[in-house]
Parts: structure tokens; sequence; C-alpha cells
């Protein structure tokens, strides 16, 4: 869809002229187990965030906001984790910190049917404060 396109349906006209890829930080025998393709890409297409086989997708018009975080408490930090409290995931390899992105509705994430929806999602990448600057960037250009 073209911007003039999205804005005729009366969607937010939002242009990416970059892609972003940011690795997850951490110990290199966790990222392995993460996976070759783990990481979060930013781009036209929208937000795609993998770790291992678990995947979260939207599009840019469905981010909300983003904050670096942490640092995180070590029984928390790792792995995928599913917050009883407000549904938010995590996909943690370290306790440094990293990236609590916000969605405008919730997304599918730890399970592969949907079920569960996540109003929000934090991410251990190499350079969080880098990644919330360009997803607040993107949020504030909607």
């Amino acid at each position: 869809m073209t911007t003039s396109e999205a804005a005729a349906v009366g969607e937010p006209a939002v242009v990416v002229h970059y892609r972003l890829h940011a690795d997850f930080a951490g110990p290199g025998w966790l990222r392995r187990i993460a996976g070759p393709r783990a990481g979060l890409e930013l781009d036209a297409a929208g937000l795609r965030v993998r770790f291992g086989p678990w995947l979260v997708e939207t599009p840019l018009s469905n981010l909300a906001g983003a904050e670096a975080t942490g640092p995180y408490n070590a029984l928390r930090a790792f792995g995928v984790r599913l917050s009883l409290a407000d549904r938010g995931l995590t996909f943690g390899t370290t306790t440094a910190g990293g990236v609590c992105l916000r969605f405008r509705e919730p997304v599918r994430g730890i399970d592969p049917w949907g079920l569960v929806r996540h109003p929000g999602l934090t991410v251990t990448v190499s350079e969080p404060d880098l990644v919330a600057e360009a997803i607040n960037r993107i949020v504030a250009g909607s």
C-alpha cells in the first residue's frame, strides 16, 4: 500500500527509509540457542522479532511506543516468559537491559494459535536505546 492509498483508507501514513536489525545481547551460547535468524527487524513492512521458534510480527501502525529498560532480575531475564500480571511477553538473553515495546492492539506470540495476545514485548537486544529511538520516531510520525 502506498502512502496515498493509506491516507485514502484512513490509515496513518508511516514511511521507514531504512532497515534496522538488532541482535540479541548476552552470551554467545544463549544467542545460538535462540537461532541464527534471532533478532529484531524493523522496516517498511513492519516489526518482526524472532527468538528460536517464537515470532512476533506487527505492522508499523500497531506500534504505540518503546523504552529502554533494565537491568533485570536474573530469575526473570532468560528465555521466553509470559507475565501473568499483564500478558506481556519477554524474549530474554541478558540481565543488562533491553527494550520494552508497546502495541496499540495486542499481538500473538507465545502460542502458535494466537489464543494469548500480548500488549507489550520486552526484548534484550544489543542496542536497546537505538531500537527505542527508532520506534518512537515512527510512532511520532504516524
